[in-house]
């Protein structure tokens, strides 16, 4: 499992859908990338004063953040200054 430092969270990014809404499958190149996901781990400097905990839907900047594979699944790592909202 994978624990951020400082004010970072580490994000599961949501799934992309592979096909478009008419059924047509979607190429790579085609996908964008999403902005969307949940918080699965918090940076030991983050309080519940921040507004954010593990669970919580966020919505983040565009091209943050770093990706990471922990188990075969990949994961983002960003700043607690690049979320946008909570999803509620």
């Amino acid at each position: 499992m994978l624990k951020p430092l400082g004010e970072r969270v580490v994000i599961k990014v949501a799934e992309v859908e592979e096909k478009s809404a008419g059924g047509l499958v979607l190429p790579s190149s085609a996908k964008e990338k999403q902005q969307i996901g949940e918080i699965i781990a918090v940076g030991n400097d983050i309080d519940s004063e921040d507004g954010v905990k593990i669970g919580d839907t966020v919505i983040f900047k565009a091209y943050t953040g770093t990706e990471v594979t922990d188990a075969g699944q990949t994961y983002l790592v960003i700043e607690l200054d690049d979320l946008l909202a909570v999803v509620e």
